[in-house]
């Protein structure tokens, strides 16, 4: 047996050894473009760092992570410190950092700002047009790859949270040049069927393999469409341009499915509490109706109706005698005022008599002076022509025929 055979784990060790004794390599000065690029939850950084040729793995641990003045993002490019080892479990060789800056932003993070600049000045990300995701879906479409963890995840989701809901899966490209464009015709599809929802999405990636779901015909489909879309693309840490048109963005193609459908789990439970509170809101109304009608039946005016006719007739009577007493004080305050007033009308008719009597024998006296007949009677004589008394000689004429008035009769006499 050759003794020259060695483990991959005495070669990977040796490779480490070489690598982490290398001069050149303890001290590293790297520049280039992150890619894929994921903070974990203890605070360490995993991405990759790339050129137009090639990439290198990247870790940066929580120490120096903690000191960061900028947060790294996919398509920034950076000016990197550290030093080079192997990481033992894979074999790989990787860079593990101790400080980044910012050496300027890539060409595709570039894009992607301006066309994100455009499109929300547009409108396409306006909240006031994203349509609202219905609560219990019948139909969900499903845009993206036929095979892989996505669709698996996105079905498996669906299937165990709403089985009531019926997926028209919509094959198509999400990764390369003709991606974009195959989006788009399934998207257009899409419109022949009676969708409550559609997602469209795929698992993680970099910036590359995520790229169609940044490209500005895809966005504008997305918009003007009627069908509500949930974007589901990469991790929770990856944004497209599709989920800011998109009405709801999900982190995950999974989190996609749960934010799609209603937990039927969540669905039974709510309807029987909603059982539970009618039941209890029915019992509560009888229990209510149940008091309000002991409380009836136990009034004592219906238990001895009697009592409520006895204490009307008692109110009555007391009525009929305030009536009489009041009737009577009316008639004695009326008599009395007729009495007053009828002495009083006594008074002013004695009164009114006597005053005429007076005014009667005052013009009797005056007439028995002013009386002709007491004058003729006294050897005077009334001459009239005509019915007119004479008082001048003037009036009187030849052959004019007069009346003479004596006290015992008329003489008619002719002038001379």
């Amino acid at each position: 047996m050759n003794n020259n055979y060695i483990t991959v784990t005495q070669l990977t060790k040796y490779i480490k050894y070489k690598i982490d004794n290398d001069q050149n390599l303890m001290k590293i000065y790297l520049k280039g473009e992150i890619s894929n690029f994921k903070a974990h939850t203890r605070g360490h950084l995993y991405f990759t760092i790339k050129d137009e040729n090639t990439r290198i793995n990247a870790i940066m641990f929580s120490t120096y992570a903690s000191k960061l003045k900028i947060m790294p993002t996919d398509g920034m490019k950076v000016l990197v410190t550290g030093r080079v080892s192997v990481y033992e479990a894979t074999g790989n060789y990787q860079i593990y950092v101790e400080s980044i800056e910012e050496d300027g932003l890539g060409n595709l993070y570039v894009a992607f700002e301006e066309l994100k600049k455009k499109l929300e000045k547009e409108g396409l990300f306006d909240s006031s047009k994203k349509k609202p995701i219905p609560k219990m879906p019948n139909v969900i479409g499903i845009i993206t790859a036929p095979t892989g963890a996505a669709i698996k995840d996105i079905l498996s989701t669906i299937k165990r949270r709403w089985p009531l809901a019926k997926t028209i899966l919509f094959p198509s490209l999400v990764q390369g040049i003709e991606a974009a464009s195959d989006i788009v015709r399934n998207i257009e599809l899409s419109k022949k069927y009676d969708l409550d929802v559609l997602i469209i999405g795929r698992g993680g990636g970099s910036i590359e393999d995520l790229w169609c779901f940044n490209e500005e015909i895809v966005a504008r489909a997305i918009y003007d469409l009627d069908t509500p879309v949930i974007s589901a693309v990469g991790h929770e840490i990856d944004f497209t341009i599709s989920d800011f048109v998109a009405d709801l963005r999900a982190p995950t193609p999974t989190g996609a499915a749960e934010m799609a459908v209603p937990d039927i789990k969540d669905v039974i439970n709510y309807l029987k509490q909603l059982d539970i509170r009618n039941k209890n809101c029915i019992i509560n109304i009888l229990k209510n109706k149940r008091q309000l009608l002991n409380k009836v039946t136990d009034n004592y005016i219906l238990k001895n109706p009697i009592t409520m006719y006895q204490v009307k007739e008692e109110k009555f009577d007391n009525l009929f005698k305030r009536v009489i007493t009041s009737y009577k004080n009316i008639l004695q305050k009326n008599n009395n005022r007729l009495e007053l007033l009828t002495n009083n009308l006594n008074n002013g008719i004695l009164n009114n008599l006597n005053t005429n009597k007076n005014r009667y024998i005052h013009a009797i006296s005056k007439l028995e002076i002013l009386n002709p007949l007491l004058t003729i009677k006294r050897g005077y004589s009334i001459v009239k022509k005509d019915n007119k008394v004479l008082t001048s000689k003037k009036d009187v004429k030849k052959k004019d025929e007069l009346e003479i008035s004596l006290v015992d009769g008329d003489i008619k006499v002719e002038v001379l």
